[in-house]
């Protein structure tokens, strides 16, 4: 299938790593370039390389952290002049750090909705103006299954993340008719770097040993297995595609079933 997505430009937040590269990986394999960003420019530099090696769509990157203020601005600036314009934004953030909603730290949380929240509106406010101009426009937010079904011991993610899903929506309704489609996409157990980082943390809470953690959550899942970060990137290229044009204001699951909700 033709995405529709040959030449269009893509900013894809926090592809240094795991599920943001994956997605950067699979846009531009259909021909889209991409700017990838996140902290480390080493890691960064040789992602890029290798997108570009691949051929079909292009690859340059940004360093920036999520903590700096001025975050949203650099990103959008970078955009213009690396790309010279968004039509594609895919808003993932890394996760808070693991803990209970019991004596939850409100300096943390105040941090953290910096972070994965505020900065994350802030930028969409910036590239949407020219995504309407243009009649065509896609914003996808990743998120986690902990929107639908609070995770354990994650009670700041579930917090944070739960506060896109209603922006996400409003936001949706409001661009329909322009052209620009809004839509969440949540993870369940991706196999990546930050899903061993919180099997080892469960670990340590319930002084199992981690491959015996790992295996329950695994059990735990209907398809038996963590799921492959290109399999994540595939429901997320599509979400963002020229043939996704009717879907928007939509929360869709890639979670292998685990998800208990209808």
């Amino acid at each position: 299938m033709d995405l529709d997505l040959n030449g269009k430009r893509a900013l894809v937040l926090a592809s240094s790593r795991g599920l943001g590269l994956g997605i950067a990986e699979a846009l531009a394999a259909e021909g889209a370039n991409v700017l990838l960003c996140g902290r480390s420019a080493d890691k960064l530099a040789a992602n890029c390389e290798a997108i570009n090696a691949r051929g079909a769509g292009k690859a340059d990157f940004i360093a920036a952290d999520l903590a700096d203020p001025a975050f949203p601005e650099m990103l959008h600036q970078a955009a213009q002049d690396k790309l010279g314009g968004v039509d594609i934004l895919v808003n993932n953030t890394g996760g808070p750090p693991p803990g209970g909603a019991v004596g939850m730290d409100v300096a943390v949380l105040e941090t953290q909705f910096q972070m994965m929240v505020q900065r994350v509106i802030d930028l969409t406010n910036r590239v949407l103006p020219g995504m309407r101009e243009a009649g065509w426009g896609r914003i996808l937010t990743v998120a986690s299954s902990g929107v639908l079904q609070p995770i354990p011991n994650l009670a700041l993610s579930n917090t944070l993340r739960s506060a896109l899903v209603g922006w996400s929506k409003s936001l949706a309704n409001e661009v329909a008719g322009d052209g620009v489609c809004v839509n969440m996409l949540l993870p369940g157990r991706i196999h990546t770097e930050r899903v061993d980082e919180l099997d080892n943390a469960n670990a340590s809470k319930s002084g199992k040993p981690v491959a015996e953690v790992r295996e329950a959550s695994r059990l735990a899942i209907p398809a038996k297995r963590y799921g492959d970060v290109a399999e994540f990137a595939a429901v997320a290229t599509f979400l963002v595609s020229g043939k996704a044009s009717y879907v928007t204001g939509s929360v869709v699951r890639c979670d292998g079933g685990a998800t208990k909700s209808v």
